[in-house]
């Protein structure tokens, strides 16, 4: 059954894959200043296209969540959401001052925005992936805690589910350990351990919740089977993500200054963090194996096994392969690291938003899936994608193996910029397959205008 009130999800994953799009531009531009150091200089110097790139990422994915969640709830709670208009208004305030903030970082030299945003009064800029000025993070505040009253005033007064509370529970953890953005001690050491406990305990915590939830959900709508089977694997899968996330947090804490335990607690905890990963693929091949049904979104089906494959091979795999501590000595701060963030934030986060959008926005417009057609260019737009980040990965994992060896291990190692000169090869297979990654995602957005026959929704 489909509620009116679903329909506020649509300007949010419309926002999303816009702001997608941004991000992946301004990848492209960083790769070309990887080997042309000039490219757009001084228009879009490096650190600020990186900058851009992080930023858009957090905040697409964030609008992502936020519209799966005004999805999935009322669904779920078998109730219209509790307030419509204040979603509306929050979607609008997000996304003026997502879109603010990225033109400050573009128009404005980053010193001079920190001064005229009042970061004197209370220094939060300067860190990375957290560089938003304090208006923003204020903003992010506010546009949290009302989609939180928002979407709990309405599982409170509806049917209570596994996965509307799992996802509560990851959508809270997202606004509470966001908060930490704001603690900026003048410590060095006591900065980066703090600063983790947003940038780590979000994407190896609490995120994971939120996409465990999203995969259920939609898991159970196309495969019909029973909710009590999904429910029992979410259990574990998030179990195991907290038993591991948390303390395996240890492993950003090798090199900064912690006692010496965090290489033992880091390395054992870090070293069990595939599991839920490889649980969640199992999870997501044992229930299309055990489908009731055909449903007509093969689109939203293979974007759901994907999710569970290309997490487990970047969170898990990638992950592992530099994890402990007598590797990481020697990898950290490498392509290597790279590697691992591009695959895993594409296999865990990008791919189960885009899930959920190629599920919800046909039913949002009356039909159980788009034209085959429409679905065919989808799974052309799923696998450009996909492999694509895969080479990319690779890419980045030879040149990081090569950094390594010519910069911390060689006999005569070479200084940085020497060793990037022997790289640069990779780069620019890198950037490549990053063209390829934008027609991809080009064709997935063109997917939605496709016409045809259509299924209709129930």
């Amino acid at each position: 059954m489909q509620y009116q009130s679903q329909a506020v999800a649509k300007p949010y994953f419309i926002a999303a894959i816009g702001l997608f799009v941004g991000q992946i531009l301004f990848g492209l531009i960083m790769g070309l200043q990887y080997v042309m150091g000039d490219f757009l200089f001084p228009a879009i110097p490096f650190n600020v296209a990186r900058m851009v790139h992080t930023n858009l990422l957090i905040v697409w994915l964030l609008f992502g969540f936020m519209g799966a969640a005004y999805y999935i709830i009322p669904e779920e709670s078998e109730r219209e959401l509790f307030s419509p208009k204040l979603a509306l208004l929050m979607f609008w305030i997000f996304l003026v001052a997502g879109a603010a903030t990225i033109v400050g970082y573009l128009m404005v030299p980053y010193a001079a925005l920190a001064k005229y945003t009042f970061n004197d009064l209370w220094p939060t800029m300067g860190r990375e992936f957290l560089e938003q000025p304090l208006p923003t993070k204020l903003g992010i505040v506010v546009v949290a805690l009302a989609m939180l009253f928002n979407i709990t005033m309405t599982v409170l007064k509806g049917r209570k589910t596994s996965i509307s509370i799992v996802l509560l529970m990851g959508l809270w953890g997202l606004a509470v350990f966001f908060l930490f953005s704001f603690y900026n001690p003048s410590n060095l050491v006591l900065d980066k351990y703090f600063w983790w406990w947003t940038v780590h305990l979000w994407v190896e915590g609490v995120w994971e919740l939120i996409l465990g939830a999203l995969l259920a959900f939609v898991l159970i709508k196309v495969t019909g089977v029973d909710r009590e089977i999904i429910e029992k694997w979410l259990y574990l899968i998030i179990a195991m993500t907290l038993i591991t996330g948390i303390v395996g947090m240890g492993h950003h804490y090798f090199w900064i200054g912690t006692p010496e335990y965090w290489q033992w607690f880091g390395s054992v905890f870090s070293a069990l963090e595939p599991i839920p990963f490889f649980m969640m693929t199992v999870f997501a091949f044992n229930m299309v194996n055990r489908r009731r049904r055909e449903h007509p979104n093969k689109a939203a089906t293979l974007w759901a096994l994907g999710t569970g494959v290309m997490s487990f091979l970047g969170a898990g795999v990638w992950g592992f392969l530099h994890t402990l501590a007598p590797v990481n000595f020697y990898t950290h701060g490498t392509q290597i690291t790279a590697a691992h963030g591009h695959m895993a934030f594409y296999g865990a986060y990008v791919m189960v938003v885009l899930t959920i959008i190629s599920y919800a926005m046909p039913m949002m417009r009356g039909r159980a899936a788009n034209s085959e057609k429409s679905q065919v260019l989808e799974m052309w737009s799923f696998w450009l994608m996909t492999v694509s980040i895969v080479f990319i990965t690779l890419f980045l994992t030879a040149a990081g193996i090569l950094q390594v060896w010519l910069q911390r291990v060689s006999t005569s190692p070479l200084g940085f910029m020497a060793a990037q000169d022997q790289i640069t090869l990779f780069y620019w297979m890198r950037e490549f397959t990053g063209l390829v990654f934008l027609t991809g995602l080009v064709l997935y957005i063109i997917s939605f205008f496709v016409g045809g026959e259509s299924k209709e929704a129930a």
